[in-house]
Order: structure tokens, then sequence, then C-alpha cells
């Protein structure tokens, strides 16, 4: 099923140059703008001296990382130009392909953003983090279960943290 759904949106690489390009930026530069937008994001909240969501969305990233590396140390699924005919796009080196780095990161500031800063902000950041994970597959570097990885690990990573928050908020409440 990842193999077949992975061919179903790589095939579509190749036919339109500059459907092309915008999915080569979307699966290498889009990152950028997200991390930037959430920097400003943050630093709006800091400003405001909401210091514990931001504290929070840091676990939720720490966890979300850390996860992802766990995962990908455990898996040894090589990445889909390594082992297929593929349209590769863009030059990658060979090495693990699940889950998505890109795909992990852009999910746990969208959900996290979502969660902790900005529900509206979340939302649009979700919708681009579907857009980076999507290029990613269009490119040829990523199989759909990475992506899919991804952004289960990130919202696992969330829902702990606000589990946590809520638990922590709980017992402070009863200890009072």
């Amino acid at each position: 099923m990842n193999f077949r759904l992975f061919h179903l949106i790589n095939d579509l690489a190749g036919r339109s140059d500059a459907l092309d390009d915008v999915m080569e930026f979307a699966a290498t530069r889009l990152i950028y703008l997200i991390f930037a937008a959430s920097a400003v994001l943050v630093g709006i909240a800091l400003y405001r001296r909401r210091v514990l969501p931001v504290f929070r969305l840091g676990v939720a990233l720490f966890l979300t990382f850390a996860a992802a590396t766990v995962l990908s140390h455990i898996s040894g699924q090589p990445r889909p130009f390594q082992t297929h005919h593929v349209h590769q796009l863009i030059a990658h080196e060979p090495g693990v392909s699940l889950p998505s780095d890109h795909a992990t990161a852009a999910f746990a500031l969208a959900f996290g953003i979502y969660a902790f800063l900005s529900r509206g902000w979340g939302i649009a950041f979700t919708a681009a983090a579907l857009i980076v994970g999507i290029a990613r597959v269009w490119v040829g570097v990523h199989y759909p279960g990475d992506i899919l990885a991804a952004a289960v690990i990130a919202v696992l990573a969330v829902l702990e943290v606000v589990a946590a928050s809520h638990w922590l908020r709980g017992a402070e409440a009863g200890a009072g």
C-alpha cells in the first residue's frame, strides 16, 4: 500500500516543469518559512510574557525529535530512490527514510503551535506541513508512510504535553 501510494504521487513528477518547481520548493525550502514564521510567533508570545506556552511547545518539539530519532535508528527502511526506479527531482544522500525529518519538524511545529500558541496559525502550518510531506514524496525522497509516521509522532508528543499540563494543573489545584 505504501509503495503503491508512493507511485501514485511520484509518477506525477516530471509532467509539468512549473508544478515540479513548486514541489521542489515545498520539499526543500518551505520548511525554512515555517521555521521563520514559528520564530516570529514564539517571539510575539515571549514579548507578551506567555512563557509557559512557549515552554510547552519546546517540550513537545523535544519529545517529537527524540521519538523520531529513536524510530530512525530502529528502522532500516532505505529511501525510495535507493531500491526503486523513481522520479527523483532533488539530490539527496542515501539513508534511512522513516520518518521524514522535514515532515517531522513541520508537523511538530504545526501541532505545537495549534495546541499552545495559536489555533489559526496552527491550522495554516498544518496545511503547510501537509504540502511539505506530499512534496517529499513527489520529489522521490520519502514514502507516504514516512510522512504519516512524522505526523503521528508529532501529534502524540503534543498530546503528551497537553495531558501532562492538564495533570499538573489538576495536581496543583488539589494541593491548594
